[in-house]
């Protein structure tokens, strides 16, 4: 008997997620919510442990028990009730009603949070399963020690075979929704791999990129991915690409009234403001101008996040004015700010073609980016020039890297240009 792409996509199935950037946003737990109880010490102290983690240099298990080591002698109520207070990422409550009304199942993973706040997170969601690391407590307090099948490198994908089992279902019934490269190990047990605002990593694992709502994974676990919502122009993203390509404007600045050390301090100093004022925000603390900057340009997904862009984006320019020569960082500020600027809009307006090798990048956005970074850079140096650093840029621009792109097309064209001047 053949089974058709519609049966397939009626068929119940189990619908696997990661937590923390998928369901919560990324890292704000432990990071900020519950960091706020700890000395300015200790909070530094999880930023460096993240940071090692981040690129490389420990192992998620042992960056996790450095973490809650951290944490020790916390009140365990005043950690579930820190949990309950951080917000849901946009649509993920109409993605779960409608998994249920579709008669899912559905199961929360989490490597990185106490199984006691995953299975809270469970309930409010009318998930099925709940599974996350064991914290050990005291006479209601945590002692720093953790453990559970999930700390261990392969622990989620071991989870998820026992979930599989007890519902009698085949890796061609599941489905896995997740951000980072800690989640690989469940993809090759699933039919169908999402990610959700993806790691450079995932980019290229996933078979399929959803960014912003999360409800948009809906259509494609039915079948037709075709129907996905499209990304829309909302009033935030206009905001955010004018914010953008104002940045276009600060050669000129350098050039003809304060000069470039002049400018690069002052973005400097604003970009400090701009990250106490994130802090917090984070916290529910209204910083004046800046936190409105924010919540006036933000996406969805950054609301109640830590926003990171606006001060990539600033280092990005700054490099690029301090370390190259006038005026290939001139140039390069062109490239990353038009360039850049007109590949997300062109891309989110008629990008039809996703790169296979970065499916949240589109080939129509990267073209007509490429286009806008040629005509910036060509204020600035000649035409050839400006066609072979613009080329370097939106090159390095629609590769899935681990570094943002704010700072690798600056640097990148910065680079290149420094070197055929």
């Amino acid at each position: 008997m053949v089974t058709t792409e519609a049966s397939e996509a009626k068929r119940n199935r189990l619908i696997v997620f990661d937590v923390e950037g998928v369901l919560l946003p990324k890292r704000r737990f432990l990071l900020f919510d519950a960091a706020r109880k700890l000395s300015f010490r200790g909070f530094l102290k999880i930023l460096v442990i993240g940071f090692l983690y981040e690129t490389g240099l420990l192992s998620l298990e042992s960056a996790l028990r450095r973490i809650f080591a951290v944490y020790r002698g916390f009140l365990m109520d005043d950690f579930v009730r820190l949990f309950k207070e951080v917000p849901l990422m946009p649509g993920a409550k109409h993605a779960f009603k409608l998994l249920n009304k579709l008669g899912h199942k559905t199961a929360l993973i989490s490597s990185g949070l106490p199984t006691l706040l995953v299975e809270d997170l469970a309930v409010r969601l009318n998930a099925d399963y709940a599974f996350g690391l064991e914290l050990k407590t005291a006479n209601g307090r945590l002692t720093g020690e953790i453990e559970g099948d999930v700390l261990k490198p392969n622990g989620k994908a071991y989870v998820l075979r026992k979930i599989l089992r007890k519902e009698r279902l085949s890796s061609r019934d599941c489905v896995v929704v997740a951000d980072d490269r800690n989640n690989l190990p469940m993809f090759p047990l699933s039919a169908v791999m999402i990610g959700y605002n993806p790691d450079f990593v995932l980019t290229v694992k996933s078979d399929y990129v959803v960014r912003n709502d999360l409800s948009n994974i809906i259509p494609i676990i039915n079948g037709k991915p075709s129907k996905a919502s499209r990304p829309t122009f909302s009033r935030n993203d206009v905001i955010r690409e004018a914010i953008h390509m104002s940045g276009f404007l600060v050669p000129f600045i350098c050039a003809h009234l304060l000069g470039t050390f002049l400018v690069s301090f002052l973005i400097f100093l604003t970009t400090l403001v701009f990250a106490a004022s994130e802090l917090a925000r984070v916290q529910g603390i209204s910083f004046p101008i800046f936190s409105t900057i924010t919540w006036t340009a933000a996406k969805k997904s950054e609301f109640y996040e830590f926003a990171t862009a606006p001060i990539l984006f600033a280092i990005g320019i700054v490099f690029s004015l301090t370390f190259f020569p006038e005026p290939a960082s001139y140039a390069s500020v062109a490239i990353l700010t038009l360039g850049d600027s007109f590949a997300s809009i062109f891309g989110k307006k008629f990008g039809r073609t996703p790169f296979p090798f970065n499916k949240g990048q589109h080939v129509e956005g990267t073209v007509f980016g490429f286009l806008f970074a040629l005509i910036g850079a060509l204020f600035f140096v000649s035409p050839t020039k400006a066609f072979i650093g613009a080329a370097a840029g939106m090159l390095v621009g629609c590769l899935p890297l681990p570094v943002d792109d704010n700072l690798t097309i600056p640097i990148a064209a910065g680079l290149v240009l420094t070197m055929i001047l």
